[in-house]
């Protein structure tokens, strides 16, 4: 092969590489909105700090977002609440509360203004490793959408099971 033909193969390949990264980072609410209507009940999304693990269960998606973990949130929220088949069930990570701002600088900010923005949510917490399990089980039957945030404080995650919205626990009982 002569070196004009790499040159330009490599160029090719660095401009798909470029534009697919630029796609996954700017599209992520545009992928929500595709996603949510074939989402059901069982069905996960996550918003996750930058540090949340790569899971490889069959049916986890990850995208990074490059967007600020309570705009995500915001967003997510705002879709799943103006659909007319899921509603959100939530869940944070039990070692939040216990960070100080020395161990992670912000987090009190953060937890304020999380708080705020769940307010009107039932959230139940659980310890991050029974999380993660629990979304790995699911991703092995269901999809899982995990949306990457450029949070950098942990335990910050927030993660919604979708629920069924005209069908609650009362009614199937």
């Amino acid at each position: 092969m002569t070196r004009a033909f790499i040159a330009k193969t490599t160029w090719i390949v660095l401009l798909f590489a470029t534009s697919v990264v630029a796609q996954t980072t700017s599209d992520w609410s545009a992928k929500v909105s595709q996603a949510l209507p074939l989402m059901g009940h069982r069905n996960w999304i996550l918003v996750v700090d930058s540090a949340y693990p790569l899971q490889t269960s069959p049916g986890v998606e990850t995208i990074e977002t490059n967007a600020s973990q309570l705009d995500v949130v915001r967003v997510v929220l705002s879709k799943i609440n103006h659909t007319p088949h899921v509603s959100p069930d939530i869940y944070t990570d039990a070692e939040l509360p216990y960070l100080t701002d020395t161990e992670a600088p912000g987090v009190s900010v953060y937890r304020t203004e999380v708080g705020e923005l769940l307010h009107d949510y039932k959230i139940e917490s659980l310890p991050h490793e029974k999380i993660i399990s629990t979304i790995d089980e699911a991703g092995k039957t269901f999809h899982v959408l995990v949306l990457k945030t450029n949070m950098t404080i942990p335990y910050t995650s927030v993660f919604i099971r979708l629920d069924c919205k005209y069908w609650n626990s009362s009614q199937e009982k």
